[in-house]
């Protein structure tokens, strides 16, 4: 069976976010086959596992032209499917030594259909693990889409990002085909019925509802990168789909940090060995030694003012310790939205690990998610620090009385 029909249906008449330089490529490739030249076709590819560093972080290629699914192109034109992206994905953020994901983006991106919805996908992934993505060298139209949802992108001094806009193409073949002879008529049912048809030119009406589709995907484009970007929707509109370079995609807020996908796996790799609470008991060391030294070359009286700040101090990092605690728990237990919850109900430690469990449970994970908790490894106080403010400042009273 022939795929021709399919792939032309997804190619003509339908909003597309690619570049247009990609989009003559690929119609280069098609429409002489619609002549009736032969196409050789490979079979779909199969799921590859993404590769996985040492440090615990999935490298997730994106690269290629960009498809709901993958079809016979494969060969002649290379496709990654938004499916594929989203198993992998997916697969990702449950696998326990999986402790971020960096995208690898090297593509003109594709068709519509599909991306929004991994876009969405992927900003609910990074609140759970860190997401990064590199322009390596192409990023553009809907690879960027996918691109914008990670919570930082990185690009080389030659990578690109940007073309945020719609495009789409209608082939008209009618005279072509009087030329050959062929008429062909259609009998339909429905004013809208034979829109586009390519066996006449586009009718007025026609083009009016396919610009007015263009635009409904050019609003739901502009709104995805505005939100996962955290820039006002017009910014993202006056790019008006232009390509952006090394520092002025920076710039345009389009882009993050220049830099290769080696010095983007580098910094993903820094920031995981320095989780909340390694830098909190850094911060700690730090300033025990500043005190040891101030003390040693100034030695002066404790002041009831030093007494009181010593009390502000200790419940200040006590809740820095809590809080850090509670979060990391609830992010790899899988369920960062209870993290605040907890927090302002100070609910000890063992609750909070007990709770996490209870919950995954429920979904037969009990087992895993066990594993995966710590025992309670508070670096500042042994105790459950269920933060009293009121016995702090009851203390402080009592000092001053």
């Amino acid at each position: 069976m022939s795929l021709l029909p399919h792939i032309a249906g997804r190619v003509f008449g339908t909003p597309l976010l690619i570049s247009r330089a990609k989009l003559d490529t690929i119609m280069k490739l098609l429409v002489p086959r619609l002549e009736g030249n032969p196409m050789p076709f490979g079979k779909p590819s199969h799921n590859r596992s993404f590769e996985v560093t040492k440090e615990g972080i999935a490298i997730i290629p994106i690269i290629g032209t960009l498809v709901r699914r993958a079809t016979g192109l494969d060969l002649q034109s290379g496709l990654t499917s938004y499916s594929k992206i989203e198993g992998q994905l997916s697969e990702a953020i449950k696998d326990s030594a999986v402790k971020a994901i960096l995208f690898d983006v090297d593509s003109p991106g594709g068709e519509a259909g599909g991306v929004f919805d991994l876009a969405d996908k992927i900003m609910q992934a990074r609140k759970i693990k860190p997401i990064w993505a590199v322009a390596n060298e192409e990023c553009f139209s809907a690879a960027y889409a996918i691109a914008s949802a990670a919570s930082k992108i990185f690009l080389p001094r030659t990578g690109g990002v940007g073309s945020i806009g719609v495009i789409a193409v209608h082939l008209d073949e009618s005279r072509a085909e009087d030329t050959a002879g062929l008429t062909y008529t259609a009998i339909y049912a429905g004013a809208h019925k034979n829109d586009l048809t390519p066996h006449e030119p586009l009718s007025d009406p026609a083009r009016a509802e396919l610009q007015a589709e263009v635009n409904r995907v050019y609003e739901l484009f502009i709104s995805t990168v505005a939100r996962a970007r955290g820039i006002d929707a017009q910014a993202v509109k006056n790019t008006e789909a232009a390509l952006y370079f090394g520092k002025d995609a920076i710039d345009a807020g389009l882009a993050d940090m220049e830099g290769t996908f080696d010095d983007a796996l580098s910094a993903l790799s820094k920031t995981l060995s320095k989780s909340p609470s390694t830098i909190l008991r850094t911060m700690k060391r730090k300033e025990l030694r500043m005190n040891t030294e101030d003390e040693n070359e100034n030695p002066a009286p404790e002041t009831e003012a030093d007494k009181d700040k010593e009390i502000a101090d200790k419940a200040k990092a006590e809740t820095m310790a809590y809080v850090s605690e509670v979060h990391e728990l609830c992010q790899l237990a899988g369920y960062p939205n209870l993290a605040m919850d907890f927090v302002k109900k100070s609910v000890p430690m063992a609750e909070v690990r007990k709770a996490l469990i209870d919950k995954k449970a429920a979904q037969s994970d009990a087992s895993d998610i066990a594993g995966q908790i710590p025992a309670n490894t508070n670096p500042i106080t042994k105790a459950e620090p269920k933060i009293d403010t009121a016995a702090i400042y009851a203390e402080r009273n009592k000092k001053g009385s």
